[in-house]
């Protein structure tokens, strides 16, 4: 009798993903749904939470179709998300009050402002980890009370609930039986203290946010609910749930401290283990809970850029120059340098380690013979240069990785995994499995349901596909990255003028 398969329900930025992984960490099958991307005003980002409930449920029903056609059960369901992404919905309706806000919004950074020049950062700092940036939920709770008609008069009579993606799926899926989230989830909202491990009533008064929106907070592996049955067969119980970044880490078996991970999906997020300490960074990096697991946090410290993929997206959706983000390799590899060409994606502002939210995307260096592949090339150099500029700051923090381990969708692209090795200067690891966000949430559900026995058994599923070593030198390295950094603070200028 074989093994039973675990679900892993992978909801992402841009699209819903359903995946069924084996006991040794193997993807046996795929489904996926992309969803809308809604701009409806400058740096703002909404999704339609009713779409994103509509393509999970679609490509769980197919996952759960797909186990039962093979003659295979499942052991249980995971759920992994995209993060700070901010929902609130009438917990007798069910229904959305507005959009959610996704993570990449920054309408709120007037309101940010506002609360860093009333003094506010370094207690919000002291106690989340983080600091005040639009990034994170709470300033978007604040601005759907404030802006959504009837919100506040609702959400004080305890008539509306706030969750992150995973929050509102559990509760779909369990049909309001269970509001709860994990602490992975919790600590990117801005309201919860990482220390304490509970949401703070002195953040919570700052921000104006009844205590009653929120949900439940709970280990990243343990019960969260059954899944209803006229929803999906089988009375599948959710035993698992991290966000995204989080979930990659444990994914990638960075459960030692000093394991560090690269995930390259809509942005590219560096996680650090830092083991049962929360260290706080001098170079505006962030402190993060990477996992709980029996009521005892592992912390990490993490690198946020926002746009990695993204750029790619651009490229295809936005300017029509590629059809699939496969063709960038080849157009890459077919230049002999980046002919002088910078593109700065700052999109939706600048992440770590500048955290401005009023930049905006910038392309240097360009001539009349810039063309397709000039571009291109830009941007995939621009992930592997944001992602030095993090590394850069926990050196200055003190820790120097020896190796990287990678993820993500972009890393299947040779030639980026080769540039980032080379500017990184350091081996850059790719695993088989390179679907490390969805494996990360299948293994925290199979650890309570009792697949795995504990976190030891993980080790051995991790398995190289690649390693990338540097091979250029130091003087084109340097070169590179003083144009990059004359790139950055041209953007940091526009936003000053």
């Amino acid at each position: 009798m074989a093994d039973p398969l675990l679900l892993s329900i992978d909801q992402g930025t841009t699209s819903s993903r359903a995946i069924l992984f084996a006991k040794d960490g193997r993807s046996v099958f795929t489904a996926q749904r992309e969803f809308t991307q809604h701009f409806p005003d400058q740096g703002w980002v909404e999704h339609d939470p009713e779409e994103i409930w509509q393509t999970t449920l679609e490509v769980c029903r197919e996952a759960v179709d797909a186990a039962a056609q093979a003659g295979q059960s499942i052991a249980a369901a995971g759920i992994t998300n995209q993060r700070e992404t901010t929902v609130i919905w009438d917990k007798h309706t069910g229904k959305p009050i507005h959009h959610a806000i996704v993570w990449q919004d920054r309408r709120t950074s007037a309101y940010c402002q506002e609360l860093k020049q009333s003094g506010y950062e370094a207690t919000f700092t002291a106690k989340t980890g983080l600091l005040l940036d639009p990034y994170f939920s709470a300033t978007k709770i604040r601005w759907l009370l404030d802006n959504v008609s009837g919100a506040r008069a609702a959400a004080e009579k305890g008539d509306l609930l706030f969750g992150t993606m995973d929050s509102f799926l559990l509760w779909r899926f369990t049909k309001g039986a269970v509001h709860a989230t994990d602490a992975t989830n919790a600590s990117r909202t801005l309201a919860f203290n990482i220390h304490t491990r509970d949401w703070d009533d002195e953040l919570l008064s700052i921000l104006d946010i009844p205590r009653s929106l929120l949900p439940q907070v709970k280990d990243s592996s343990g019960y969260f609910g059954t899944i209803d049955s006229e929803l999906l067969p089988g009375n599948l119980e959710i035993c698992g749930i991290a966000g995204d970044q989080q979930a990659a880490t444990f994914g990638q078996v960075c459960l030692e401290p000093g394991t560090i991970k690269s995930t390259y999906g809509t942005g590219c997020f560096v996680l650090l283990n830092t083991g049962n300490e929360a260290v706080t960074s001098n170079n505006k990096l962030l402190t993060t809970i990477g996992y709980q697991l029996n009521d005892q946090p592992t912390y990490a410290i993490e690198g946020s850029i926002f746009v990695a993929g993204a750029a790619v997206q651009w490229l295809r959706d936005g300017l029509g120059l590629i059809k699939d983000a496969r063709e960038t390799e080849a157009m890459a590899e077919e230049l002999n340098s980046n002919h002088g060409v910078y593109v700065v994606p700052a999109f939706t502002g600048l992440g770590a380690p500048y955290w401005n939210p009023e930049a905006r995307g910038a392309i240097f260096g360009l001539t009349r013979d810039t063309g397709v592949k000039e571009l291109t090339r830009a941007t995939l150099e621009s992930v592997a240069f944001q992602t030095y500029d993090l590394f850069k700051a926990m050196s200055e923090d003190g820790v120097t990785p020896t190796r990287v381990r990678v993820d993500g969708g972009m890393v299947q692209n040779n030639w980026l995994c080769q540039f980032l090795a080379n500017i990184l200067n350091i081996p850059v690891q790719r695993p088989v499995q390179i679907e490390t966000t969805a494996l990360g949430a299948a293994y925290l559900a199979g650890l309570h349901c009792g697949v795995y026995e504990g976190p030891e058994d993980l080790a051995s599923n991790w398995q190289l596909d690649r390693e990338f070593t540097p091979s250029i030198d130091a003087e084109q390295r340097d070169r590179m990255l003083s144009a990059w950094q004359k790139a950055v603070a041209g953007v940091q200028h526009q936003t000053q003028t």
